[in-house]
């Protein structure tokens, strides 16, 4: 099936879903190792089946990851490689442009701040920003679709979107999320950390709490967190906040094991 759907002249969004869960055996979010390989060894037979060249893309990713055994892509650097319909292709790009545009996004899609995008939610904030009409906005309603949204995010088929299933729409390289995996504590901890941090004791942090508390996390993890990096941390985290508040929820869905 796979070595079809890799001979398209274009690709739909559920084609390129059924390429991707076909590649990702272990169904961890990345196409990684042997699944990388036996990708880019298919990824030339079928094209050479179709008669078709390699796009500069895909030559360009071959030659990065061909000898690469430790090399690792997720779905934002999937598509980029396949011919996928163009609006499917902008649909990604739109999301892109910041980590912290990418969180305030997730806080606009969870108006009931529960820590899950739901499909009513889902439903709810595209009918918006297709009546909106964004000069900007690329997105295809049968893209768009909540069964869709949620058949390519939902790695644990719960029917809902985590923050970190909603984060495979950011770069490896980028997302920060998958990071603060392991710096994540109990919940018990998690409440005394805030606590300690919110000086003032008015139930939630400001920017210069929050910039407290990610310098002692870097300092404890140097080996997971870059200190240099406590700008994007602080930027990206803080667009969770409301005007400037950084609740106990919402920071528990960066640092709370149990969220």
């Amino acid at each position: 099936m796979a070595n079809a759907l890799l001979q398209g002249v274009e690709i739909s969004a559920s084609q390129f879903l059924d390429i991707f869960n076909h590649y990702d055996n272990d169904g961890n979010g990345y196409i990684e190792g042997k699944e990388l390989q036996n990708f880019i060894k298919e990824l030339q037979q079928a094209r050479k089946q179709a008669g078709l060249e390699l796009t500069d893309q895909m030559k360009a990713f071959v030659a990065e990851y061909e000898k690469n055994t430790e090399g690792k892509i997720g779905i934002v650097e999937l598509v980029q490689i396949l011919p996928t319909e163009e609006n499917f292709l902008l649909f990604f790009r739109q999301q892109l442009k910041s980590c912290a545009e990418f969180m305030q996004a997730w806080r606009n899609y969870d108006a009931d701040h529960s820590g899950y995008i739901e499909a009513d939610e889902l439903k709810v904030r595209q009918s918006y920003e297709k009546r909106c009409d964004f000069a900007n906005c690329p997105v295809d309603s049968h893209v768009c679709a909540p069964d869709v949204t949620l058949k390519i995010f939902d790695s644990n088929n719960d029917g809902k979107l985590c923050l970190l299933e909603m984060a495979r729409l950011l770069p490896d390289q980028e997302n920060f999320l998958l990071k603060f995996q392991g710096v994540k504590m109990p919940r018990k901890e998690f409440n005394k950390i805030f606590e300690l941090y919110d000086k003032d004791g008015n139930g939630y942090m400001d920017e210069n709490e929050l910039d407290a508390l990610l310098k002692d996390l870097c300092e404890k993890n140097k080996k997971v967190l870059d200190s240099n990096k406590i700008p994007t941390y602080k930027t990206a985290i803080m667009a969770l906040s409301d005007g400037g508040k950084l609740y106990r929820t919402e920071l528990a869905l960066v640092l709370c094991a149990d969220n």
